[in-house]
């Protein structure tokens, strides 16, 4: 029988029904309840005579203010989208390095790049496979569970895991088996009021719980606020969208390179004459049979159903385009189905569109969530992330779903060789986590009909230095080069999958920037993997941005800067765009080379607007004066 109490309430029965040390888990993301976490934490930094341990991912917090232009732009947008969240107080700990020595926090996956800096971050890691993270953390001691959830609009009785069933449902049966063999386990809930009600395997009876706070979290949801798509990721997205097949399965990830490929897959359906003009001008011939054979540029006559552990924004939008509408049959049809040759048509009344682990995305998707009928949320099935990460465990039923699957998913750097990199520095620290990269990465290869899509920037710029995300060797990977697929850069697409080092390397070098091929070439060379006389193909000797650039610039209504809507006002649009510029071009620190772009800054009646949103209409001071001209440079190259 769950108990209503206070969170003061809540964590005085925590306290005094479990033993000195505490092993909470917390669902990755969204949601974690961040008030009863909070007092549990401070409950027991002042208590040395006890040990906590957080076992989670993906601890959500603000982006950190900077300092300069970058905090200016911030501090008021922070406020606006933000609000009331409250931040998980481990959090500051974790940033500067002075948590109790008597709470650890564990992570399998972080924010990304937020604590590269953060040694006890980095030094309690834990590398699992996402589809292993229930198994790990309750081979632990798991001894108490905590999570946010939704309440039924009209049953009191019943609750959703809404966002985070993923390993909270996994770890269910763990539970109850170490319960029945006599251990104590707590589990510990709080309704939110803003979470949408995700019916389906998410949905459990109120005593699930052994407490249930009674004030229900109102506070502002942690989102994501949609980011500029720029031409690289653009290109990309492009190229990816002509390997998906109609009738198929669709993974995919979020950040702006995963928008670029929603934008491309609704172009390619909403406006298929703009779309194919679009890639005549790339010219696709180079793979051409590799799209005919894999993927395909007519719109989608039959949809798609996707299987992500990630219900990103993207999805929804397919949704609502009338892309991702296959349904899947939620069990093994039987023969009697089967013989009837209805099998598709019976789906499509009563199956599944997507399935997910779990959410989060901007405010406007959880709002859209919010606002769809109970009915058309029954398509959408939250629930466990070993049925979505693995095979095993109702496999025939998982290979008749995912049929014809494309796991689209990013990575930073790869090697020559087809090995890629996602979590991981050289040196060891971890910017992200292994996630379910592999896991799909692994499907692609064990489904029939299936291919993992690695999708890459070919090169980055900062401070002014480019430099080539494709690299001869590093001193990592994520991805093993024997499961080398399919990658994709904004200059095309490299088909790996079961070739010689030798054609692996030419594919590869014909999507890198031309800018670097020599030199990786010459590194092939000189260790015997390429042959001496090795010429790049002619075609691929001017994979240049200016060349994508002047492409761009002929079919501007195919390069929406926000695909999926935005959480900028237009004058931010403008700031954003030149605060990225920037960053690109200069490194802070020069200040030299910053007062030489400074000299050439237009008037700054050119730009009120943009100087009052960042208070810089009046600078005080020679540093203001500063950051000013460096406003209006940016701003000059940005919009011109």
């Amino acid at each position: 029988m769950v108990q209503l109490c206070s969170i003061e309430q809540a964590v005085d029965d925590v306290l005094a029904r479990l033993p000195a040390h505490i092993h909470m888990g917390l669902p990755l993301g969204l949601g974690k309840p961040n008030h009863f976490v909070n007092a549990l934490y401070q409950r027991i930094a002042q208590s040395p005579e006890r040990r906590l341990t957080i076992y989670t991912a993906l601890c959500l917090g603000r982006p950190a203010l900077g300092d300069g232009l970058q905090k200016r732009f911030l501090e008021p947008f922070i406020e606006r989208v933000f609000g009331d969240y409250p931040e998980l107080d481990f959090l500051e700990g974790l940033h500067k390095d002075n948590l109790p020595p008597n709470i650890h926090i564990q992570q399998f996956f972080m924010q990304p790049g937020s604590l590269l800096h953060s040694a006890s971050a980095q030094q309690d890691y834990v590398s699992s496979n996402y589809s292993h993270a229930a198994r790990d953390i309750n081979a632990a001691g798991l001894n108490l569970v905590a999570q946010l959830v939704a309440s039924h609009p009209e049953h009191a009785d019943r609750l959703s895991l809404s966002c985070n069933p993923d390993i909270t449902l996994d770890l269910f049966p763990m539970i109850a088996k170490r319960r029945a063999a006599g251990e104590t386990i707590l589990l510990v809930g709080q309704v939110h009021n803003d979470l949408p009600y995700m019916p389906g395997d998410a949905e459990i009876g109120i005593d699930t719980f052994d407490l249930l706070i009674d004030e229900k979290d109102s506070t502002t949801l942690f989102s994501t606020p949609n980011m500029p798509v720029g031409f690289q990721d653009h290109f990309i997205g492009l190229h990816a969208s002509a390997l998906v097949r109609d009738g198929g399965t669709l993974q995919i990830g979020i950040g702006a390179i995963g928008d670029a490929l929603t934008a491309a897959l609704l172009a390619r359906q909403d406006d298929n004459v703009g779309y194919k003009a679009l890639l005549a001008d790339v010219n696709l011939s180079q793979w051409a049979q590799l799209i005919d054979r894999e993927g395909g540029l007519e719109p989608f006559a039959k949809g798609l159903y996707g299987c992500s552990e990630m219900f990103v924004n993207g999805l929804l939008v397919l949704v609502d385009a009338g892309i991702v509408r296959r349904k899947v049959y939620p069990d093994v049809p039987t023969q009697q189905q089967a013989n009837a040759g209805t099998l598709d048509e019976a789906a499509q009344t009563d199956g599944i569109s997507v399935h997910g682990g779990f959410f989060l995305g901007p405010r406007s998707f959880y709002e859209r969530l919010r606002e769809l009928p109970q009915s058309k949320r029954l398509e959408f099935n939250m629930t466990r992330i070993s049925y979505i990460n693995e095979l095993y465990g109702q496999e025939e039923l998982k290979r008749l779903q995912r049929r014809d699957a494309r796991f689209i998913n990013t990575v930073f750097t790869m090697t020559l060789l087809g090995a890629g990199v996602a979590d991981q520095l050289e040196d060891g620290r971890v910017l992200s986590g292994v996630g379910g990269q592999y896991n799909f990465v692994a499907q692609g290869h064990a489904l029939e009909g299936a291919r993992s899509v690695l999708l890459l920037r070919s090169w980055r710029e900062s401070g002014g230095q480019v430099s080539s995300n494709i690299v001869w060797e590093y001193g990592h990977c994520t991805i093993p080069r024997h499961l080398r697929d399919i990658v994709v850069t904004e200059y095309g697409i490299a088909d790996l999958r079961g070739k010689t080092d030798v054609a692996v390397i030419e594919a590869l070098l014909n999507i890198s920037d031309s800018r670097f091929q020599s030199g990786l070439i010459e590194q092939a060379q000189s260790v015997g993997k390429l042959p001496k006389g090795f010429r790049i193909d002619p075609r691929f000797a001017d994979n240049s941005p200016e060349r994508l650039q002047a492409i761009q610039a002929r079919h501007p209504n195919q390069f929406p800067e926000y695909p999926l809507g935005c959480d900028f006002t237009e004058v931010e649009r403008d700031v954003l765009r030149a605060l990225n510029w920037l960053k690109s071009k200069f490194k802070l620190t020069e200040i030299l080379e910053l007062g030489k772009a400074a000299l050439d800054a237009p008037e700054a009646s050119m730009f009120p607007e943009h100087l009052e949103r960042m208070q810089l209409t009046n600078p005080d001071g020679l540093k203001e004066d500063l950051l000013q001209r460096l406003l209006l440079t940016g701003l000059k190259a940005t919009t011109q």
